[in-house]
């Protein structure tokens, strides 16, 4: 990977004997996409902040092209935040809102002009120069604050949930032009989202949190297919998580089952989690299933069907192309590479 443009050493932060970020180690590169992944209330904005200068760690430091900007002011630093409210200024049009920081620089009338103007491009605003803040969309308004913050030409871009405001058609459509123009101009990303498709989509870097701590840190295919823990696996897209017990290397079981896995070096009959995803079990004949289990509900999702099959006192959710009907024996299959195995961790 590209070399190492932020680091964050061991920081904390706590609000009122309340600890928020409890000791995060994170390095960012240069030209990287990272999205901070996590529910409400994980961390994920107050490490965003601590990035941009907005708040200060109670321990730790913020390292920045190895130099330390730990107490360094927001205007100081080679970072710009586009927030989930945008702020822009209202009294302003488009083009004075996207001049702003350049005019605070006393750039000359030329060059703030030649810099909006590439701006507008980047952002497909061409024309909406002398447009009123008010009289644009939200996913209008969300462009210019980017072209605002970009116009300075930060080394790294920090966005606060900056597409939660908008429809989802939009985010959609929003979440593909972020990650070309941060391809185009080839500058670091850092994104706060508690929306993991969003974040599948658009990363290159996940760094999943929970409770002020990091949980794991991966490539989106890697945190889909290899969760390391159950909190993982059950935020980043769905899965099926049951009791079982490691009997030995490459050997579990579960749901009154034997099954062959591919994960070892877990104690002799250690309690575990078992991680499944939906997609990942296959529906047969009864006389060909490892388990034996009856269809309880259907739901058609668009591209495939979600069912709901009770075998053995659990209740598992298979997603499959074709469609078995509800009250129909059936048997499921799943082959060891797809059974994950994780340690207990509380739920």
């Amino acid at each position: 990977m590209h070399e190492k443009i932020i680091r964050l050493s061991q920081i904390s932060k706590d609000y009122d004997g309340q600890t928020v970020l409890d000791n995060i180690d994170l390095y960012i590169c240069r030209n990287e996409f990272l999205t901070l992944l996590g529910p409400s209330g994980c961390g994920k904005t107050t490490t965003l902040r601590i990035i941009g200068g907005f708040e200060s760690p109670t321990s730790g430091e913020v390292l920045f092209e190895g130099e330390n900007i730990t107490n360094l002011p927001p205007y100081k630093r080679k970072v710009n935040t586009v927030f989930q409210k945008y702020a822009l200024f209202t009294h302003m049009n488009v083009y004075e809102n996207i001049a702003f920081g350049l005019k605070i620089k006393k750039l000359s009338k030329t060059e703030i002009d030649k810099k909006v103007k590439e701006m507008l491009e980047l952002v497909n605003l061409v024309g909406f120069e002398r447009r009123s803040i008010d009289s644009l969309s939200g996913g209008q308004q969300q462009r210019i604050a980017i072209a605002r913050a970009l116009v300075n030409e930060p080394e790294v871009l920090l966005l606060d949930e900056p597409l939660g405001a908008l429809d989802l058609k939009l985010r959609k459509d929003m979440q593909l032009e972020l990650k070309n123009i941060q391809q185009r101009l080839g500058i670091t990303f850092v994104f706060v989202t508690h929306d993991q498709e969003e974040a599948l989509t658009m990363s290159d870097t996940i760094v999943v949190m929970n409770e002020g701590k990091i949980q794991q840190i991966g490539t989106p295919v890697d945190i889909y297919n290899e969760p390391k823990n159950a909190f993982v696996a059950d935020f980043i897209g769905e899965s099926n998580i049951v009791d079982g017990v490691m009997v030995k290397d490459c050997f579990v079981e579960f749901a009154g089952h034997g099954f062959v896995c591919v994960d070892k070096g877990f104690e002799p009959n250690e309690n575990i989690d078992v991680v499944i995803r939906p997609e990942d079990i296959k529906l047969v004949d009864v006389s060909e299933g490892m388990i034996e289990g009856e269809v309880q509900s259907v739901i058609f999702k668009g591209v495939h069907y979600e069912m709901a099959v009770m075998a053995k006192g659990i209740k598992w959710l298979v997603h499959s192309t074709t469609m078995e009907p509800v009250n129909t024996k059936v048997g499921m299959k799943i082959i060891p590479s797809d059974i994950h195995i994780m340690k207990k961790v509380s739920r």
